[in-house]
């Protein structure tokens, strides 16, 4: 809020016509174990449900079934999701009228994971274009933000992540920095709270006010749910984009790629027998 108030807000960066979100974690599995049983406490049958079936390694439950594909949305739906989500709301941008995106396992092909070690991706906004890139493999290109969103204008550069921010001015001018906000003195037990991510626990403190107090008014919450689903929704088109090796067109009135049958084929997964999709016409 501080970096949308000081710099965008303030017009320091005049004008923006691209920006660029990032993730270099080396966060993609690299295990590659045997198919094992399944645990006689885990329902594998109903915990697949009608997604995919892929043979038991131990990797799928509890917790790295985000290598997987058939269970994920990968890195860009894990992790561009929030950066792509924080440039938007930063630049009031709604629905990417084209997305693009090209991608694969390039590096790590002896790991059971199915999730691409490399992507980008670009959500087009008329004249503004944000463009993704992941690696889970190498080192970032600005160690200091290995995740991340950098907004270019024409008077100066804007980078940020969930800690920091810093506006680097185009020549002469003020170099803003800020940090995250920390409440210890106002909730003590953020220091001491089991698990909690601490320089993020305001920002979900304001949100779940923010949320509470909009129940009470009737309002929309700055985190609508619409919101979310512009950003998620964008990238999951990002990764059909990449599977099928072209750029689209995005209506939001129709929820319809433009002229691609193909496509919109895509836009609800086939469910395994006897899973049934709860299509509207069938509810």
């Amino acid at each position: 809020i501080e970096a949308r108030d000081r710099v965008i807000n303030e017009g320091l960066l005049g004008k923006i016509a691209h920006a660029e979100v990032c993730c270099y974690y080396h966060m993609r599995s690299r295990e590659n174990p045997a198919v094992m049983p399944v645990p006689a406490n885990l329902n594998y049958e109903m915990w697949v449900g009608p997604a995919p079936m892929t043979e038991y390694c131990g990797m799928q439950h509890p917790r790295k079934w985000r290598a997987f594909m058939e269970y994920s949305n990968g890195i860009v739906g894990d992790m561009c999701v929030h950066m792509y989500d924080m440039v938007r709301w930063m630049l009031g941008l709604s629905w990417p009228s084209r997305i693009s995106s090209t991608g694969g396992i390039l590096v790590q092909k002896d790991a059971r994971a199915t999730t691409p070690d490399t992507q980008t991706a670009t959500f087009e906004h008329g004249d503004l274009h944000v463009n993704w890139t992941h690696r889970s493999w190498g080192a970032a290109p600005d160690p200091e933000y290995p995740w991340a969103a950098f907004i270019y204008g024409e008077n100066g550069t804007l980078k940020m992540d969930v800690h920091k921010y810093e506006f680097i001015p185009r020549g002469r001018g003020e170099k803003l920095t800020g940090q995250a906000l920390y409440e210890y003195d106002k909730y003590p037990e953020d220091e001491t709270e089991k698990d909690l991510e601490r320089h993020v626990a305001s920002a979900v403190r304001g949100h779940m006010m923010d949320l509470l107090a909009n129940i009470e008014s009737r309002g929309r919450p700055v985190a609508d749910i619409e919101q979310g689903h512009i950003s998620s929704a964008s990238c999951m088109l990002a990764n059909l984009s990449m599977k099928l090796g072209r750029s689209f067109q995005w209506d939001p009135a129709t929820h319809q790629v433009v002229g691609d049958d193909e496509a919109n084929a895509l836009l609800a997964r086939p469910y395994r027998a006897p899973w049934v999709h709860p299509h509207p016409e069938r509810v």
